[in-house]
């Protein structure tokens, strides 16, 4: 009997669907808070500027005044506050950042002033009120959302911490992730392996992607193929947030993980997606009282293993981590060589973008038990199931392994 596969977007709604944000937060220092996820909107607690101030060394004027020869009554320096002061036909000098009093509204800046000798400035007669004039509170007011709930924090943002006088921020808890590998083929690289077995190198390819992409991760290690050992292995993994693993999920006789995970209580969300590679892909969540622990069961194969990381994994990760940015940042290339597709399914075609550019890597052909050509690709270009060719100078939609995430949905299909 044919075994019918989800179609492609309808799994990847359906994972971010059933992917439930945490709930546990934690009060950080900033300096540990880089890449953290922000638990609840930051308001504005010191008006940006704070004062008014000059944008630009020059003279602070009346607009009135425009077209005047005025003397420089006083020359205001950055960190100086100055009372109000002017007398008809003066002004003030002032530098970048200094305070501005209330008796002058417009900056002159002096390379635009007709002439300044012996204290007296003429002001040309075409003047702007208010330019060069930064008012306190225009660019972030007292209670203005600084940043929302669901943001991750960068060195921007935490430069803005700093001007609020923030020291400590309340950010979501890191979620705990669990990688498993499958198969009694596997031999830890530090192991002897034989012909006949394979060193395991799924484990570091994903704990070090997520680290890429900000997770924590435990390897746990090996699930012998055995129903009754993956079993009891997978009821130990029930106190992490998330369990990733590979292999064992196709339809082989020795391919015991999701009936493992069935008997531990895994309501399946899929098993299969129309795509390729990576048709052998299953997620699902086991409920816990406390917080729900979502499973995604990864093909074995290194490739296929990695690129339904990049689809479906982080994208997942990112919003049970309680993030707002959960799609993939698509950036258009231009292909530099035609490649081919088989109609039916999803395609996905790795390749290197760079410079605007797209090159397909070794013209689509390639296995999807292969390993290095996961290193000589950046990015993948995934098309629909009704194409069969691409061609040389087409505009391409394009997923970096490095993309950033958005908040809102965008088109990947070419």
């Amino acid at each position: 009997m044919k075994k019918e596969f989800l179609d492609f977007e309808l799994a990847v709604e359906k994972s971010l669907e059933n992917a439930k944000a945490t709930k546990f937060t934690e009060i950080v220092n900033i300096e540990d808070a880089l890449n953290r996820i922000i638990s609840k909107d930051v308001l504005c607690r010191k008006n940006l500027p704070s004062f008014n101030n000059s944008a630009m060394d020059g003279f602070a004027v009346k607009f009135l005044d425009a077209g005047k020869s005025l003397k420089v009554k006083k020359i205001i320096f950055a960190g100086e506050k100055v009372e109000p002061c002017l007398e008809e036909n003066e002004c003030y000098k002032i530098m970048t950042g200094a305070q501005v009093p209330s008796d002058v509204d417009t900056i002159i800046p002096i390379e635009d002033v007709k002439s300044f000798k012996d204290d007296i400035v003429t002001i040309p007669e075409n003047i702007k009120k208010g330019s060069s004039l930064r008012l306190k509170g225009e660019e972030k007011a007292i209670n203005d959302v600084l940043f929302k709930k669901g943001e991750t924090i960068n060195s921007s943002t935490l430069a803005v911490f700093a001007s609020q006088g923030i020291t400590k921020i309340e950010v979501y808890k890191k979620i705990s992730i669990a990688v498993v590998s499958t198969g009694n083929e596997l031999k830890e690289p530090w192991e002897e392996a034989s012909e006949d077995e394979i060193y395991n190198c799924n484990s570091y390819a994903i704990t070090t992607l997520l680290e890429e992409k900000g997770f924590d991760s435990t390897y746990i290690g090996v699930i012998p193929d055995n129903l009754e050992q993956s079993i009891d292995f997978i009821n130990s993994l029930s106190c992490y947030d998330v369990v990733i693993t590979t292999g064992g999920i196709s339809m082989g006789d020795a391919d015991f993980m999701a009936e493992a995970f069935r008997q531990n209580g895994l309501k399946t969300i899929f098993h299969g997606v129309n795509i390729k590679p990576g048709r052998p892909i299953m997620m699902g969540v086991i409920e816990k009282e406390f917080n729900n622990c979502f499973v995604m069961c990864l093909p074995g194969n290194p490739l296929t293993a990695m690129v339904n990381m990049h689809l479906f994994a982080i994208p997942v990760l990112n919003k049970i981590q309680g993030g707002n940015s959960i799609y993939q940042d698509i950036c258009l290339a231009v292909n530099k060589e035609d490649f081919k597709t088989k109609t039916g399914r999803v395609n996905i075609i790795l390749g290197t973008a760079k410079s605007g550019e797209f090159n397909v890597t070794k013209k689509n052909k390639y296995g999807s038990g292969m390993i290095t050509v996961l290193n000589e690709s950046n990015a993948i270009v995934v098309t629909k199931p009704d194409r069969d060719f691409t061609a040389q100078g087409e505009f391409l939609r394009v997923i970096r392994f490095s993309c950033s995430y958005l908040e809102t949905k965008t088109e990947i299909f070419n």
